[in-house]
């Protein structure tokens, strides 16, 4: 009967500290769950608006790109000036519009915006958009994913 009952202490005292632990568990689960970064997006498909535009002469005029900047969560001098740089013509901002110096279909437009975006806002790793550029040591621009964490090194846009 001794024994029975010191087995059974052994196993109450067990089962109290294995319940210490999942406490300890539970605890230290909601605490990295409140941590965690917002998502902003959701579950939702992302996807980059179109631009709007259209020809005066000789000049491309972009109604919207400050818009897809703003979906982007860039700034839209940066995505600006990548643009002038890929598609290799002059342009500005005048007010809200996007002005190129030559005529620029709005495909062409379109396919170095996802370019922009593959490359500086959709992570590497696992290619959600919540992502910040950073400059880091150096004068070196990171892409920082506030999803999983990654850093990599993007390009500077001049």
């Amino acid at each position: 009967m001794i024994k029975v009952y010191k087995s059974f202490v052994k196993v109450y005292k067990r089962m109290n500290q294995i319940i210490s632990i999942m406490e300890d568990y539970e605890t230290m689960l909601k605490k990295v769950q409140e941590e965690l970064p917002e998502i902003t997006h959701g579950n939702s498909r992302f996807t980059i608006e179109n631009v709007k535009g259209h020809l005066e002469g000789n000049k491309t005029v972009i109604i919207n790109l400050r818009q897809i900047a703003k979906d982007l969560d860039r700034d839209p001098e940066h995505l600006l000036k990548y643009l002038l740089h890929e598609l290799a013509t002059p342009g500005k901002f005048v007010r809200d519009r996007a002005i190129f110096g030559t005529k620029v279909s709005a495909t062409k437009i379109n396919k170095k915006i996802a370019k922009y975006a593959s490359e500086f806002v959709f992570c590497s790793e696992c290619s959600k958009p919540e992502t910040k550029i950073e400059e880091g040591k150096a004068g070196v621009m990171y892409l920082k994913c506030q999803a999983c964490g990654s850093r990599k090194p993007v390009k500077i846009v001049r």
